[in-house]
């Protein structure tokens, strides 16, 4: 699949987006595009609605378990809506990305005095309960007759998948995140990383009660992880739109000579 993204300054705009990513989507006209779209409050009311059009969406910068929660129920919310119409399940994709490692990079400073043991371990137990909620959402019975119209689950995405910091493995998020109906975008190092002494195995359904158990550490720390990725949400959309500008700026700056 190839995702091409709305731009990010409308990642709190609900009508915007939609009109957006329908714009993209239509333009592109091809089976394997799908269109990314920020997991904030207002881009979930996107999401159900672009899935309903029957739009596939690439729903990106998720960092908290709950909110990937509440993007699956989006999706499920837009099959129903599908459903109810009359119109095909059996074409709508859609993934949900994780940006695992920066989790790690906003917590391990604050660990580092209380709990070290914890550092470069709080993302990865995040991700296997996201999986775990993976399994029961698209495993149970609201799921099963979607499943039986057509539908396809909303698989989990892994993308921020390079260690950021130096004496972490440099398989650290993927070795550990290997399971079915996953996802990894593995950026060039990683990959060829993995090609060479990556290890194949089902990991991402393993230790999920140490994985429980070390983000149980964290409230009794003081640290309320909750707050933590919400502010990775906020950075991620900015970071996206001054990427975005970067982009459009660079393109205005090489197509001007040849519309002069």
């Amino acid at each position: 699949m190839v995702s091409l993204e709305v731009s990010p300054d409308l990642a709190h705009d609900v009508d915007g987006t939609v009109r957006e990513a329908h714009e993209l989507f239509a333009r592109l006209d091809q089976p394997n595009i799908m269109i990314k779209v920020p997991g904030t409050v207002p881009g979930l009311h996107a999401v159900e609605r672009l899935i309903a059009d029957g739009v596939n969406v690439n729903v990106t910068l998720l960092f908290s378990v709950e909110r990937y929660v509440s993007v699956a129920e989006a999706y499920l919310r837009g099959l129903e809506r599908r459903r109810a119409l009359g119109l095909p399940l059996d074409r709508i994709a859609s993934v949900a990305s994780f940006f695992v490692s920066r989790l790690d990079t906003a917590l391990d400073p604050m660990l580092a005095q209380r709990r070290p043991e914890l550092q470069g371990r709080i993302a990865n137990a995040n991700a296997k309960l996201a999986y775990q909620e993976y399994l029961e959402i698209f495993g149970g019975p609201h799921f099963a007759a979607l499943r039986a119209a057509g539908a396809r689950p909303q698989r989990l995405l892994w993308a921020s998948t390079s260690t950021k910091n130096p004496t972490y493995p440099d398989l650290l998020y993927v070795d550990n995140l290997i399971g079915p109906d996953t996802v990894n975008t593995l950026p060039p190092a990683t990959y060829d990383a993995f090609r060479d002494h990556g290890t194949v195995a089902q990991t991402l359904d393993q230790d999920v009660e140490t994985a429980l158990a070390q983000l149980a550490q964290l409230p009794e720390l003081g640290i309320d992880l909750s707050a933590v990725t919400d502010q990775l949400e906020i950075e991620g959309v900015n970071a996206f739109i001054r990427s975005f500008e970067t982009l459009l700026t660079a393109i205005t700056v090489k197509t001007s000579p040849l519309l002069a």
